[in-house]
């Protein structure tokens, strides 16, 4: 594997994953469990965070990465599909609306802080939509900022094909990494209120724009060398789009900003990245391993927030796993349509072409595809990448769950995994399954305490949604895909729009992980 970011695949991965050793040294030889995550295979590397949170909904992180960039002391890098330098950051702090703009504090940034440089990497395409908005040519912007602001536009990609990442790192210190576009319409806060006055789209001058809709999703922040791996990543992507080479910047002072209380702490994080074949370089498709690994290892549960259920092969692997007499429970959650025709188009009828295939394999009811809604039942925009396997592997990012996030976009996850027999074991896989728990809160309209005992009482996810749901207020909506016509037809048998782009391993990958799989461990009726 090479460590400069440029590629870890070389012959089939399988052999490698087959000859993969136990992480956790103490465990006998009959409870050895074969880790999930695998450098080289499954993941790119291993590092350790000294401190690791996530953001649920963009309004704490908005405003925690405004106060990290005005902290920073030698370098912020964005790299990002999209980014709109008129979003408020801070709203619910006060204060005059232009102070707060992204745009604002960034010049600010570098008018207080004398050797402080920022870049601002944007996929060329998502300039044409930012454009779309009204914003003016990142050319335009780039002439108007000081010399230690510069934006940048990547063309580095195959044709139709996105630089999909959120990631933005500080001083290569501090790392945020997930879901969450630095963009318009995605601030809100997790109770998804039907109306929030500072939840509105930028507008020119002073102007107030258009009130936005709700909107979930999650990211990530880390220090410590996972964040400096990550940092490493950013710097491979802002030399692929922009040819200037960036050096490490030495390792120093604690980043961490005191006011965000970790998730965890001293653990161990995976990066898994999507890099499409493209100019010479090899496909790495790392998350998609990642995400057949997790499907063929689950026992108990697997629980997905995704903008999109439109991947065949991984729609396939899970039907395989619902047609087993003691496989997992699967629930996945969904915004009710995509955000635009042409998405829907490409990705609605790809759902329900999975949706029907998942549902036909389901001959012992453990799997659901919901929507959320808010107190007055509107429907909340789903843009979050997360899955919490079990008790054992959190995973969040930016890859949805389409072709395109598995062979043909850039995409980088983060994954912590619980491996039995490493020391921490119990306290990772205790987080993951709050947090999991919180999700699902969040959604249901209740307590995180409420949905454990929930699922402890029927022994199944899918149960214990089924009894928290409510007809008013808060709660999950099943979906029901809508009836497709010819062409929605022809779009979803063909997948024209959003066509495979990897080689098919789940076979190999299933075997591999099936032989260390311990049964489903249900309490007696």
């Amino acid at each position: 594997m090479m460590d400069d970011g440029q590629a870890t695949n070389g012959p089939d991965p399988d052999p490698g994953v087959g000859s993969a050793t136990p992480r956790g040294g103490s465990a006998g030889p009959s409870e050895q469990v074969v880790p999930l995550l695998i450098p080289g295979e499954t993941c790119w590397r291993i590092e350790r965070a000294a401190r690791f949170a996530v953001f649920v909904d963009a309004a704490e992180y908005f405003a925690t990465l405004k106060r990290a960039v005005l902290r920073a002391e030698r370098r912020v890098l964005f790299i990002g599909w999209d980014f709109d330098p008129r979003i408020r950051l801070d709203p619910l702090a006060g204060g005059r609306p232009k102070d707060d703009r992204l745009g604002a504090v960034l010049e600010r940034a570098v008018e207080q802080k004398p050797e402080l440089e920022i870049g601002v990497l944007q996929w060329d395409l998502g300039m044409l939509r930012a454009l779309g908005r009204g914003l003016q040519p990142i050319v335009l912007l780039d002439r108007r900022t000081p010399d230690r602001l510069t934006l940048a536009i990547d063309t580095h990609h195959p044709v139709g094909g996105a630089h999909h990442q959120k990631i933005v790192v500080v001083d290569d210190c501090l790392a945020f990494t997930g879901g969450i576009d630095v963009t318009a319409d995605r601030w809100d806060t997790p109770d998804h209120a039907d109306s929030n006055p500072h939840r509105r789209s930028p507008a020119a001058g002073r102007a107030e724009g258009r009130p936005a809709g709700p909107w979930h999703d999650a990211t990530s922040m880390l220090t410590g060398p996972a964040a400096r791996a990550v940092a490493e990543l950013a710097r491979t992507r802002w030399e692929s789009g922009t040819g200037q080479r960036l050096e490490p910047l030495p390792e120093g002072r604690d980043c961490w900003p005191e006011e965000v209380q970790p998730l965890l702490s001293d653990v161990d994080v995976a990066i898994a990245r999507t890099r499409p074949e493209h100019d010479g370089v090899e496909l790495v498709h790392e998350i998609e391993l990642l995400w057949l690994a997790g499907i063929a290892g689950a026992r108990r549960s697997i629980y997905v927030e995704s903008q999109y259920f439109a991947n065949h092969r991984i729609a396939e692997a899970i039907a395989e796993r619902l047609r087993e007499p003691d496989g997992p429970d699967v629930v996945v959650v969904n915004p009710e349509t995509a955000d635009g025709w042409l998405s829907e188009k490409a990705m609605g009828t790809a759902r329900a072409r999975a949706l029907r295939m998942v549902r036909e394999a389901d001959v012992h009811d453990r799997f659901r595809l919901y929507f959320p809604v808010t107190e007055q039942r509107a429907p909340i925009y789903v843009h979050a990448k997360v899955a919490v396997i079990d008790d054992r592997l959190l995973r969040l990012g930016s890859a949805n769950l389409n072709n395109r996030s598995m062979g043909l976009d850039t995409e980088c996850d983060l994954a912590i995994e619980a491996v039995p027999g490493e020391p921490g074991a119990d306290r990772v896989a205790g987080t993951i399954v709050a947090f999991r728990d919180r999700l699902l809160a969040e959604h249901l309209g209740c307590t995180p305490e409420e949905v454990g005992a929930a699922i402890a009482d029927s022994d199944s996810l899918v149960q214990a949604i089924e009894r928290l749901r409510r007809p008013t207020g808060r709660s999950l909506e099943l979906f029901e895909p809508p009836e497709l016509g010819p062409v929605e037809q022809v779009l979803a048998e063909t997948e024209v729009l959003d066509r495979e782009k990897t080689p098919d391993r789940w076979r190999r990958v299933e075997r591999f992980f099936a032989r260390s799989r311990q049964p489903r461990r249900r309490t007696p009726a």
